[in-house]
């Protein structure tokens, strides 16, 4: 069977396993759309508040429902470098709404947290949960039912996917996401690690480690490796929330913000309005999620979006499982090679042809749906284009290029780095994982080796520090799940661990937690299910056992006799540590109703499913 038939195979399976599910949402989405323009079901007293602060002429416009309204959920906050350019957005939205005959407001701001900042202190415990308040952020937003639109302005980790499923939940109403970009290339990606890794040893000081860490997040942008946030940007582009070629534009240039009047005029035509309606409920379906999923394995994207997109796949009615993402990444070749599988990074990726190169090679060969909606009004195939600045100040885009302008970085279908997407699932006597092997050497794909048990990422860094750990071991990190403390990215163990494994030893991780959209050279079995605060089998793991990690069968097996494992309680600790402090007692609730991590580790789904 080709991979295009085997693709259509899975997407019709995802149809069928989706129907009830999906029949239910698209019911709902049609009543809530056939209530025609929503200012109008609202009471004179309710629509006066709602725009109070209008002028004049805009309240005439609004207390009629022939002016569409666009309302902006903003992630803007200036601490955080991605997020910074927004500030401006809302300005230029409201005047290029103004000149296309139109009005838009900041309906509501969600929070935006940075897993670079919290990364390994206790404000990284609530990064996860972030994500579904964001969700609900937003919710709160759109919930004043003013709105004929929304325009989502959002780039980071667990921003996306929290804005996806605002806008999957106000499925009825149009959506488009507006990106900022990605900050201007700083010091390589491979030298930044360099650095890490020598701090890591004891050889160089503090200075020297921040010094380079502020040459690589030096501006306004998202960081330029690939991890979850420019996931997100490829995601959405591939999805067709975004205008064609406009994810990896930098912040601050002309294109940039034409690029995002350009938008606010196309989420004008297609509200219900207008005769292009284009609800994001209707837009978004199997076979979009399919196109994200096949883009997510082309690019060596991140690992949490394991999670996300099936989280965000639930918010429009869709299951999507593991078992579905692993398959897929059989039978797409990886065509990126951007840091931390490579040692470009994403302005490279663009610089070569980015995302228009990209779909147009997948296209190709039928490893996309170009039968999708998308905000653009057309299929897939407007989307392999370059975007540039017209003489007039407007978008013009051109055809994408035939040839990668640098084949090390971007490569065609036909010459691809690998034959599969490095995303794995493995499955065994300890539940199911997920492993990322587009940056781990093959010679590392199995790992036999006794396993050494942590319950922090303190506690093994600290073993190392002492020089416990210079041997054959598997790292078993666990009460790192979504019950336990809200799933952490364990970022800090990566350098210890490529130290390890450079002087020669066989190393791996196992682990209920999560390692991140930078998880690289070192073999890491994540977001292990069921965790171990629900009594997995990963609480039952011993020091001295034997574990075998098989990333090319896709198995993890602890070796122990099923009736000895049997016997064993399930080892429990004292989690109070983690139940206050930075905010993390506010979010009791959160870790009580978390779902299981392959089914998106959602508190919002996973209460009526």
């Amino acid at each position: 069977m080709s991979a295009h038939a085997r693709i259509a195979a899975i997407t019709n399976r995802i149809v069928e396993r989706s129907k009830p599910t999906r029949e239910r949402y698209l019911e709902r989405l049609r009543a809530a759309a056939s209530q025609g323009v929503n200012r109008s079901v609202l009471g004179c007293a309710n629509l006066a508040h709602g725009f109070a602060v209008c002028s004049p002429a805009e309240k005439d416009a609004l207390a009629g429902d022939r002016v569409p309204n666009l309302g902006i959920i903003t992630a803007y906050n200036d601490m955080l470098s991605a997020h910074q350019p927004f500030e401006t957005y809302p300005a230029i939205i409201r005047e290029a709404a103004a000149q296309a005959g139109g009005i838009a407001q900041v309906a509501g701001g969600v929070p935006a947290m940075c897993d670079g900042v919290t990364q390994g202190q206790p404000g990284m415990e609530l990064s996860l949960f972030s994500r579904d308040l964001i969700a609900m952020a937003a919710g709160v937003g759109l919930s004043h039912n003013m709105f004929d639109a929304a325009l989502f302005l959002g780039v980071c980790d667990k921003i996306v996917p929290g804005l996806v499923i605002a806008a999957l939940s106000f499925g009825h109403l149009p959506a488009i996401f507006i990106p900022a970009g990605p900050m201007t290339s700083g010091l390589p990606n491979d030298e930044k690690s360099r650095v890490r890794q020598l701090f890591a040893e004891g050889k160089v000081g503090r200075a020297e480690l921040l010094e380079a860490e502020s040459k690589s997040y030096h501006g306004p942008g998202t960081c330029t490796f690939y991890g979850t946030a420019n996931s997100n940007q490829m995601l959405m582009e591939i999805m067709g929330f975004h205008m064609p070629g406009s994810s990896f534009v930098n912040p601050g240039t002309p294109l940039r913000e034409a690029l995002t009047r350009e938008a606010t005029k196309r989420a004008l035509a297609i509200t219900a309005l207008g005769n292009e309606f284009t609800p994001a409920g209707e837009m978004i379906d199997e076979r979009s999620i399919v196109n994200g999923v096949v883009g997510l394995h082309a690019t060596g994207g991140s690992t949490n979006h394991t999670m996300h997109l099936v989280a965000m796949a639930r918010a429009g009615g869709i299951v999507l499982t593991w078992q579905d993402i692993a398959e897929l990444s059989e039978l797409v070749p990886l065509l990126a090679r951007v840091y931390p599988n490579g040692l470009a990074d994403v302005n490279h990726f663009q610089a070569a042809g980015g995302m228009g190169f990209l779909i147009k090679q997948l296209l190709k060969q039928g490893l996309v749906h170009d039968d999708v909606r998308t905000v653009f009004g057309q299929g897939l195939e407007a989307y392999t284009v370059d975007a540039q600045l017209g003489e007039n100040g407007a978008v013009v885009r051109q055809p994408s290029p035939e040839k990668s302008h640098d084949p090390k970085v971007l490569a065609s279908i036909e010459t691809p780095f690998q034959a599969n997407g490095g995303l794995k699932m493995l499955r065994g006597n300890l539940g199911k994982a997920v492993i990322k092997i587009s940056a781990v050497k093959a010679e590392r794909h199995i790992i036999e080796a006794p396993a050494i048990v942590f319950h922090s990422q303190q506690e093994l860094q600290e073993a190392f520090k002492e020089g416990k750990l210079n041997r054959d071991f598997v790292a078993v990190v666990r009460f790192q799940g979504p019950k336990a403390n809200g799933m952490p990215e364990l970022h800090k163990l990566t350098p210890a661990l490529g130290v390890l494994q450079d002087r020669g030893f066989r190393v791996a991780l196992l682990t209920d937690g999560r390692m991140s959209g930078a998880s690289g050279k070192v073999p890491a079995a994540i977001h292990v299910t069921p965790e171990a605060v629900d009594g997995g089998p990963i609480a039952r793991i011993k020091d001295g056992d034997m574990i075998r990690l098989d990333a090319i069968r896709g198995t993890l097996e602890v070796l122990v006799d099923a009736a000895d494992m049997a016997e064993r309680e399930p080892v429990t600790i004292d989690l109070s540590e983690n139940e206050f402090g930075m905010g993390r007692e506010l979010f009791a609730p959160f870790r009580h109703a978390v779902g299981p991590s392959d089914q998106g580790a959602s508190v919002l789904f996973h209460a009526h499913h």
